[in-house]
């Protein structure tokens, strides 16, 4: 176990996008939940040495700086490794001298900051809120700090939306030079204000050549696309999250976090009330030799790298297309075979999920 996820769920407001885990910020509720938090993983953690620690939301940054010392003081029960990567999830409006301070004190040294956009239209869509020369300072002051890993989440495929749009972002984007770029093409989920409202998912056609403009144009700017939705200069992968592409097993803390451990997938509860009474699990569940197989090939080709099949069979000890139907889909060109690995052709990749419902 070398990676823990910690959830903060608390938001000064909803994102009409947002499926996650989330709820308004209330003192009286951080206060509470903090409290549980540090519980629950003194409870659960047995003390391994973490490489990766991941703080996410919710907006981790509307924290108040007592809160913010508090959840620190709750990362220092951690046996972190002395290169640990440490992520903070930040919304641009939060982002000020004294966080950032409290960030670098707590050992924080890669944030990831959620931009979605530049465009009025699209911003007043997600109703969030972001300003361009104002997140040039904040970025400023972030580097100023002696942190110098910064990612940035670029949103697209919003109704309406055109190619021009996608552009103009992505190029404010690249202007802000950040290490890391991560890419969501917007997915409506049911749970969510825009579902409500009766919106629709962008055109497969129209988004598909959005996402091969973001491949075509971060490649030629110097960014290695290693990931179906991330792109990173050379010595910026996330560690984090490589640790779920590569199938292996992780702490989740914190209202609605999953987890993976000795074999068992859980989820949280949802509900503070539960939570803050110390009922943490929601359910798990003990994998199949198969369902760890399958998780295997849905989180590994998300990879542009792929699947190694020597690494598959020492893993399971059974050759990967026995088990999954590899080779039709690599005579149809939806997957490539190439020195010993199988990945989505790229050419493919924006109906990586068709290919996966294939196999599976």
């Amino acid at each position: 176990m070398e990676s823990i996820y910690i959830h903060v769920p608390f938001c000064k407001n909803i994102c009409s996008y947002c499926d996650f885990c989330k709820m308004f910020y209330t003192a009286k509720d951080a206060e509470r939940y903090l409290e549980s938090l540090r519980n629950e993983v003194e409870e659960y953690y047995l003390n391994e040495e973490i490489k990766t620690i991941y703080i996410g939301g919710g907006t981790p940054s509307v924290l108040n700086p007592n809160e913010l010392n508090k959840l620190f003081e709750i990362i220092k029960l951690i046996n972190k490794t002395s290169d640990c990567e440490i992520t903070f999830e930040c919304n641009p409006e939060d982002i000020n001298d004294l966080l950032i301070n409290i960030l670098k004190v707590g050992g924080v040294n890669r944030i990831s900051i959620g931009v979605q956009s530049f465009n009025q239209e699209k911003l007043a869509f997600m109703e969030r809120k972001n300003n361009y020369e104002d997140l040039k300072k904040k970025i400023e002051i972030i580097r100023n700090k002696g942190i110098n890993n910064i990612n940035l989440d670029l949103m697209y495929g919003i109704p309406n939306e055109g190619l021009e749009t996608l552009k103009k972002d992505l190029k404010m984007i690249l202007k802000l030079n950040p290490e890391h770029i991560s890419t969501y093409s917007l997915i409506i989920e049911d749970s969510t204000k825009i579902k409500i409202k009766g919106e629709k998912n962008i055109a497969e056609d129209k988004e598909a050549e959005m996402y091969r403009y973001i491949c075509k144009k971060l490649k030629a700017k110097g960014y290695n696309y290693y990931e179906v939705s991330n792109f990173a200069k050379d010595g910026y992968f996330s560690k984090h999250n490589l640790n779920y592409w590569n199938n292996e097993e992780y702490y989740g803390f914190g209202l609605g976090a999953a987890g993976y451990m000795n074999g068992f997938r859980y989820e949280n509860t949802k509900n503070i009330d539960a939570y803050c009474q110390g009922n943490y699990r929601l359910n798990e569940a003990l994998l199949s030799k198969q369902e760890t197989m399958e998780y295997e090939l849905m989180l590994g080709l998300r990879k542009t790298e792929g699947i190694s099949l020597q690494e598959f069979f020492d893993k399971f000890e059974v050759n990967i297309q026995e088990v999954f139907p590899v080779e039709p889909l690599v005579k149809n060109k939806d997957l490539i075979y190439k020195n010993g690995r199988i990945f989505i052709n790229p050419d493919k990749i924006y109906i990586m999920n068709e290919i996966l419902l294939k196999l599976i």
